[in-house]
């Protein structure tokens, strides 16, 4: 059986001068339809683009084109669409070999089905929560299957991986469900009269380095259930050249990229929540500086997104306007951490941490030093400015293949930072305090900062005002 190019790591995949490398192994193109620059691919007609995809005898795709064309090709059509395509180019591929030559195709293009096949169940595995997708997959995969034993077995496998990967999502999203009903239920509570009917973060975990590697835990996991299509599917807009439809209407099969979203928006209220509650200014004080530590812990870690989760909970105006309790804290090593996160100058401070934390992580020999958790608010805006900021089409309506390139080496990056495996041991309390334990509502937020320092002027007192008045009814 003939070898397949290695499939290499998503670090190895997109090498720092982006695609000025020769990134796939070049099959004559007389079909026209590909144009390429300097051995560069750069833009090609749709029908082309999926030919390239089809392996034949005498070529296999690199994994870069397969990674990238299948990323994109989502803005122009549904993947069961592609799926149907590319089945449809194999059999007819067989079809049109000799007679008697059948076993002979078998032998030289199934592994190669196989190993594409593989490629696309391990890489989006989310695209096969399609029936038409899993249809199109399993009638492709009989037809390898039919002709030899040891396939049989290949397909078999694939297809076990393949279901176990999308059984282990919906557990992972019956979880998220479990948990949002949980502290829906005990918010109702704290939605308008703050009250201490809580322990704090301090009694259930006082040491800030265990709290930021359990915040480090949340992270991971819920970064390893992002699917790299989600990042194209937040930005898909109608192919101008199809007016009738957009490409998603039905497309969207997850919600992860939300969820994770949702829990940098709660590590910022439980941090605003714990540092409002406490009535005594010295114990709002022990707070903001335990948290402090915890960011600081979470930097060194490589957590970017807890860091400027924990920061943006301390920055949040009911937080903030508690001047006599900030003259309690020794507030340098905020500071420092502020000037790390300083949005000017486009982030420079945080990108150049975050390269340096990359680099750490390509030479790492322990999960430790591989962490990279990116701030990922911002990641996600360079994505669709990359996306915004480049057409889709050329003007003789090829597919700008060159902005693809690109938009895949940014999440290629990503894929290699979700694959680490968290080396700190869990901590079910400290865990399941943080995902569930209530967090106050932006109005219960500034009840409890006006109710431990009295509001300052006319419009903080008209609001306090308000507020107690809601909260009384």
């Amino acid at each position: 059986q003939e070898r397949m190019p290695q499939t290499p790591l998503f670090a190895a995949m997109f090498d720092s001068s982006s695609y000025n490398r020769n990134l796939y192994q070049s099959k004559e193109d007389n079909c026209g339809g590909l144009y390429y620059h300097d051995n560069n691919l750069l833009s090609g007609s749709l029908e082309a683009l999926i030919q390239h995809l089809v392996p034949n005898v005498d070529y296999y795709p690199d994994r870069t084109y397969i990674f990238t064309f299948l990323l994109s090709s989502r803005l122009f059509m549904h993947p069961y669409e592609l799926m149907a395509k590319v089945c449809h180019l194999c059999i007819e591929q067989q079809r049109l070999t000799e007679p008697g030559l059948d076993k002979n195709w078998n032998q030289k293009i199934a592994p190669k089905i196989l190993q594409l096949l593989t490629e696309w169940t391990e890489t989006f595995p989310y695209d096969f929560r399609d029936e038409r997708m899993m249809r199109n997959l399993k009638e492709l995969a009989q037809r390898i299957a039919s002709g030899d034993e040891m396939y049989r077995k290949n397909v078999q496998q694939l297809l076990q991986n393949l279901i176990r990967k999308l059984a282990t999502v919906s557990q992972y999203e019956e979880v998220l469900a479990k948990i949002d009903a949980t502290s829906t239920d005990r918010l109702t509570v704290l939605k308008t009269k703050p009250q201490s009917i809580q322990r704090d973060i301090i009694t259930v975990c006082n040491d800030p380095y265990t709290l930021a590697q359990q915040l480090t835990q949340i992270e991971l996991e819920r970064l390893s259930y992002i699917g790299p299509e989600e990042f194209v599917q937040a930005f898909v807009q109608k192919d101008p050249l199809d007016n009738d439809k957009s490409c998603y209407g039905d497309q969207k099969k997850t919600r992860n990229l939300e969820a994770y979203v949702e829990w940098f928006n709660r590590l910022s209220y439980l941090v605003a929540t714990e540092i409002c509650m406490p009535v005594k200014k010295k114990h709002r004080a022990r707070v903001i500086e335990y948290f402090i530590d915890v960011a600081r812990e979470c930097f060194n870690i490589g957590n970017f997104n807890s860091l400027m989760a924990i920061i943006s909970g301390m920055n949040m105006s009911p937080v903030s306007r508690l001047k006599k309790t900030w003259t309690k804290v020794k507030t340098a090593k905020f500071d420092i951490l502020e000037h790390q996160m300083d949005p000017s100058s486009n982030f420079y401070n945080y990108r150049t941490a975050l390269r340096g934390a990359a680099q750490r992580s390509l030479t790492a020999h322990s999960n430790r030093e591989k962490i990279v958790i990116p701030f990922f608010s911002l990641l996600i805006k360079d994505i669709y400015f990359l996306n915004e900021g480049c057409a889709n089409r050329l003007p003789n309506g090829h597919v700008n293949f060159e902005k693809f390139w690109e938009l895949a080496k940014q999440v290629s990056e990503f894929m290699t930072w979700k694959q680490v495996e968290c080396p700190f041991e869990r901590d079910r309390k400290i865990l399941q305090y943080l995902l569930t334990v209530p967090v106050f509502s932006d109005d219960a937020l500034y009840l409890a900062s006006y109710e431990s320092e009295s509001p300052e002027n006319h419009v903080e007192k008209d609001r306090w005002k308000m507020l107690r008045f809601v909260s009384e009814i």
